[in-house]
C-alpha cells in the first residue's frame, strides 16, 4: 500500500490511512449530517471495502452519532476521517478531503441532492441521486 492515491492523514498528521485496491465509489454527499460534521457545505467521500482498509498513525476517535453509525476522527485535531454504519456493512467511507493527494479525487455522482443548499451551485454533469447510496438505480452500497 504505497500510491498516495491510496493514503491519507489528518491536519495535525497523527491519525492516517491507507487502503489497497480501487474505490468500490467515490461520490459528492448534501446530507444534513454530513455537511454538519464537516462544516462544509458539500462533502466528497470515496467507499472502499473495509477488508482493503487500515488506520495508520495514531488510531481516531470513534462517536456513535447515529444508532449504529460511526464517524471517526482525530483525537488530537478533531479532522473527520471516516464513516461506518452497519447498513453499509463492510465499507469504510473516507473523506476525500483527507487524502495524500486530493486532487485526484474522480467523484462519479452526487447523492442526498434533495438535500443540497439552494446557494451552493455545482454545474457537473453527474448523475444526482435524491437519495441515498442505497436507494441509487444501482446498489451503491454493497462491497462484496
Amino acid at each position: 500500500m504505497t500510491d498516495p492515491n491510496t493514503r491519507g492523514f489528518c491536519l495535525c498528521r497523527a491519525t492516517t490511512w491507507e487502503y489497497s485496491g480501487t474505490p468500490t465509489w467515490q461520490c459528492f454527499c448534501h446530507c444534513d449530517d454530513c455537511r454538519r460534521n464537516c462544516a462544509a457545505p458539500v462533502v466528497a467521500w470515496i467507499g472502499v471495502p473495509l477488508r482493503n482498509f487500515r488506520w495508520t498513525g495514531a488510531n481516531p476517535k470513534t462517536l456513535e452519532s447515529s444508532p449504529r453509525v460511526f464517524r471517526h476522527f482525530c483525537s488530537d485535531c478533531g479532522s473527520p476521517m471516516g464513516f461506518e454504519a452497519d447498513h453499509y456493512a463492510g465499507g469504510m467511507h473516507l473523506y476525500a478531503g483527507s487524502m495524500e493527494q486530493p486532487e485526484h479525487f474522480r467523484p462519479a455522482f452526487h447523492v442526498n441532492y434533495q438535500s443540497r443548499l439552494p446557494w451552493l451551485e455545482m454545474t457537473d454533469t453527474l448523475p444526482k441521486y435524491d437519495g441515498t447510496l442505497q436507494h441509487a438505480p444501482e446498489d451503491l452500497s454493497a462491497y462484496d
